[in-house]
């Protein structure tokens, strides 16, 4: 297996979001190594190489990889599995290393022991837990991955390749978890692919309410908007990902149908203990989680600013964020009261930002800022 300083070229398949900000932190961290990047849209790798994200653009595939020494694959998980059948059909330097970013390994992991090691290449699954509210090669963020859990899937006897990877991905500043493809797609499958599905539900419940209650959508304005906050994910990515975990999600979602069920049972039966238990279990259960932690579903950090009814105070407030250099997430007024103050919401996606806008907006503005904390 070749040596971190032996490295020449890294060829990255897709410079969407993940793969644009792999990029960057692989320049970061050895600069003297080439990106090539390699995508179907012209005007993406021409983004990506104006803004120094990656050295070199390449539309032709066999091209991209013949003097690679590692390829990512940071693709959704159908194009991915077809590009590691195409790779099994090409030149490719001998020692390469393979590894991907899929939200799901068991079929990839599959694809490519069958078509890539059989045939000598190096191949190691991989899953980096982090995401954004928007996506493209505009939205790379080198900070995007830090002190976010970064999964390895490898095979048996792959010590060696994991401790390397953990080394060439230092510039992400993850935490590296490993675990076998299947144990992955079971647990993400609970913590991150089965919350979207109810998010959507949800969702599609109060769509459904509102041609009643049209003045519904206010009320939604506030906590409703943030517990069903990914449920605006992307809809071919997430199709995409929930059919390559089909057996896995169709048990998890059969198991909720049983629990929803008990509770229907237990509301219409008027079982108190039964609701109170339910509730208690899932509090107690909540409470003990980790919460200034990364986790399968990416965080976003909120500040919360009691503001007048006056123009200019959104402005006033985004100055200052300004000056500083800070980059919001979002944006809103949370249209709840009819008082004199309002509540403007900004969400950050790393907490320090957060922790930073509260400090100068307190120290610039007589406002009131506050978090919700543990939550």
């Amino acid at each position: 297996m070749i040596a971190i300083h032996s490295i020449q070229q890294i060829t990255v398949l897709g410079v969407g979001l993940i793969g644009s900000s792999l990029c960057l932190c692989l320049k970061a961290a050895y600069p003297n190594i080439k990106i090539v990047g390699w995508t179907n849209s012209k005007d993406e790798l021409d983004y990506a190489h104006a803004e120094k994200i990656i050295d070199i653009v390449e539309m032709d595939l066999a091209s991209a990889v013949r003097q690679a020494d590692i390829v990512f694959l940071c693709t959704p998980v159908g194009v991915t599995l077809s590009l590691i059948s195409e790779l099994a059909t090409l030149p490719l330097k001998k020692g390469v290393i393979v590894t991907d970013v899929s939200s799901t390994k068991r079929q990839v992991c599959h694809e490519a022991k069958e078509h890539l090691i059989a045939r000598g290449v190096h191949f190691i699954g991989g899953h980096p837990m982090a995401g954004s509210h928007k996506s493209g090669v505009r939205a790379a963020d080198q900070r995007l991955f830090e002190n976010a859990y970064y999964i390895l899937t490898p095979f048996e006897k792959q010590s060696s390749l994991c401790d390397f990877m953990k080394l060439l991905l230092k510039g992400t500043r993850a935490k590296f978890v490993e675990l076998t493809p299947e144990s992955h797609d079971e647990i993400v499958g609970t913590l991150s692919h089965l919350p979207h599905i109810i998010a959507s539900g949800i969702v599609m419940e109060a769509k459904e309410l509102m041609q009643t209650y049209p003045n519904a959508r206010n009320l939604a304005a506030g906590g409703f908007r943030d517990i069903t906050r990914i449920a605006s994910a992307d809809p071919q990515m997430w199709t995409d990902i929930l059919l390559s975990n089909q057996d896995i999600l169709s048990k998890q979602l059969k198991l909720w149908e049983i629990r929803m069920s008990d509770i229907r049972h237990a509301i219409n039966q008027h079982d108190v203990a039964f609701i109170k238990q339910f509730f208690l279990e899932g509090k107690l259960f909540r409470d003990g989680l980790p919460i200034h932690q990364p986790g399968a579903i990416p965080n976003f950090y909120d500040l919360y600013i009691n503001v007048p009814d006056d123009s200019g105070v959104i402005a006033e407030i985004t100055n200052i964020l300004a000056r500083q250099q800070l980059s919001l997430v979002n944006i809103k007024i949370l249209e709840t009261r009819d008082d004199f103050f309002g509540i403007l919401q900004l969400t950050f996606k790393h907490e320090d930002d957060l922790n930073t806008a509260q400090t100068i907006i307190q120290a610039s503005t007589n406002y009131l800022c506050f978090k919700l904390g543990g939550n």
